[in-house]
């Protein structure tokens, strides 16, 4: 595969090289696999509405989205949801739900192992 072209974001570039390397500390492919995603086009990200988040999210998981949570739906369930970006009346609806906005890194230093966490995108 050919290297993807070079991201410009020094946020996102030192992300993705902090998911390869606690992947390979921590022995978790979930990271790299994050990493990956994050790597491609961000017209390739995924864009995952709060209805398709409440579908497909089971009990204590956390969901992470490589890509951009929108608002449509509801969330009834308190769920932790970790993405690179939130619109804000998605952060309003997680939050009245009793749930948690997350960004990757902060699930990265929480949960190291990746155990219970669910790529929706």
């Amino acid at each position: 595969m050919a290297n993807p072209a070079p991201k410009t974001n020094p946020h996102l570039v030192t992300l993705i090289q902090d998911l390869k390397k606690i992947s390979n500390e921590q022995q978790a492919p979930i990271w790299k696999d994050v990493a990956e995603r994050l790597e491609k086009p961000l017209r390739n990200w995924p864009e995952v509405n709060l209805s398709r988040i409440e579908k497909n999210l089971g009990a204590n998981e956390t969901a992470l989205i490589p890509g951009k949570v929108l608002s449509p739906g509801s969330l009834t369930k308190k769920a932790s949801i970790a993405a690179w970006s939130f619109t804000e009346n998605a952060r309003e609806k997680i939050k009245k739900a009793g749930g948690k906005a997350l960004t990757i890194d902060e699930l990265m230093k929480h949960n190291p192992k990746g155990k219970n966490i669910r790529i929706l995108g």
